[in-house]
């Protein structure tokens, strides 16, 4: 039975869960709506070990929720994850963000569609059936009135993720279903991580970057 420590920080919720054969036990995680995860990361991991009774030794990898997101945060959880394999000497497992925020929706038809809060009127976004099988890999698209018309004429959509707050002032079709304040979990990676350890589908540690769908744009201060 795999023991895996998961690590969610695409977005401001800084998340750690602990999963054994992919049952999620234990969590710990904060979203206080900003980015302090470069403070609260290790803290949570640490803490969550300890209440726990675990040992860094007895955990059989370590799982990483690896985009698309934020790239700050992306960045922090990576570069934590990435030094915690080195260190212990354990396997490191990705996870998709979008197939990880996709399973916090329980529905018996329709798909659903993961979207994260990108720039002004855009969205990073995937769809899954209602069991979870990709239909429409990860886009970057800006929204408009007719976003996702071809999957809302056949069905229920159903939309996750924080960028369902701008989404739904856009999109007012009736097979339109809103979960508001969902926000990607280390709650869900557990199975999905587990599948992945056993299938021995791992990253090189040296090597892994996050999934950042875009190139990384740093804005020129105002001048006084």
């Amino acid at each position: 039975m795999a023991l895996l420590l998961n690590v969610e920080t695409a977005t401001t919720n800084c998340s750690v869960s602990l999963s054994k054969d992919g049952e999620t036990f234990a969590l710990k995680e904060d979203n206080d709506k900003g980015y302090s995860h470069a403070e609260r990361l290790h803290v949570y991991i640490k803490a969550l070990l300890e209440e726990n009774n675990i040992e860094t030794s007895q955990l059989d990898a370590i799982a990483i929720s690896k985009g698309p997101g934020s790239y700050t945060g992306l960045r922090i959880g990576v570069s934590a994850v990435k030094g915690l394999c080195y260190a212990l000497e354990k396997p490191l497992i990705s996870v998709s963000t979008l197939e990880a925020l996709a399973h916090q929706v329980k529905a018996t038809g329709g798909v659903i569609v993961s979207m994260l809060d990108a720039r002004r009127m855009e969205v990073y976004s995937a769809i899954y059936s209602a069991d979870y099988k990709e239909i429409r890999e990860v886009q970057a698209e800006i929204l408009e009135a007719h976003s996702f018309e071809k999957y809302l004429e056949e069905g229920k959509v159903y939309f996750v993720g924080n960028g369902v707050e701008k989404t739904k002032t856009i999109i007012t079709h009736p097979n339109a279903v809103f979960i508001d304040d969902k926000l990607p979990s280390a709650r869900e990676m557990g199975f999905l991580a587990d599948m992945k350890y056993k299938k021995s589908d791992i990253e090189d540690v040296a090597y892994f970057e996050p999934y950042y769908l875009k190139d990384f744009v740093a804005l020129k201060p105002k001048s006084k």
